[in-house]
């Protein structure tokens, strides 16, 4: 896992990077301290008397200025954000094929299992939860199954399927 991590951080490109970077700056202290810095000595120049006026009150230049930061902060971090997004779903998409390639085993083993005990003469009654579970589990129907409650618990009731009735 580690691996497929360094692989993907090695894979980004200069653009992932350089809004990763500022906005990982971004959402620091330092920056906050910057800022706050930056506007006293703004505010500051502009109304204490004796100096050089380049922004007077209402301080339309600083609303400028960081209206346009706002607008590039904002973009970087959206930027930032899709690629984690990318990220999770990759590693989503990862954990979903491994976890169908351990249902598949584990119902081979059970149906082994199965197998091995009726060879043995193990015949006990069927057990209803054994039969279910050595069926190959299909994540579709997982999938709609798991719409048709979501949809129920909302108060909608569920979509019908390709046979056109609602899945029970």
């Amino acid at each position: 896992m580690r691996k497929l991590e360094q692989l993907a951080v090695a894979k980004r490109t200069t653009a992932d990077r350089i809004a990763e970077f500022v906005a990982r700056f971004c959402g620091s202290i330092t920056f906050v301290w910057i800022h706050a810095a930056v506007f006293a000595s703004w505010l500051g120049w502009n109304v204490l008397p004796g100096l050089p006026h380049f922004d007077p009150y209402p301080f339309t230049f600083l609303t400028l200025v960081v209206s346009l930061e706002a607008i590039f902060l904002s973009s970087f971090i959206l930027i930032a954000q899709n690629y984690e997004m990318r990220v999770t779903e990759r590693r989503s998409q990862l954990d979903l094929q491994i976890n169908l390639l351990a249902e598949q085993e584990n119902t081979k083993i059970l149906q082994l299992l199965d197998r091995m005990a009726r060879k043995l003469g193990f015949t006990e009654e069927d057990d209803p939860e054994v039969r279910v579970l050595e069926q190959a589990t299909r994540p579709e129907t997982l999938a709609r199954q798991i719409d048709d409650a979501l949809r129920e618990h909302s108060g909608q009731p569920p979509r019908s399927h390709a046979n056109g009735k609602p899945a029970k």
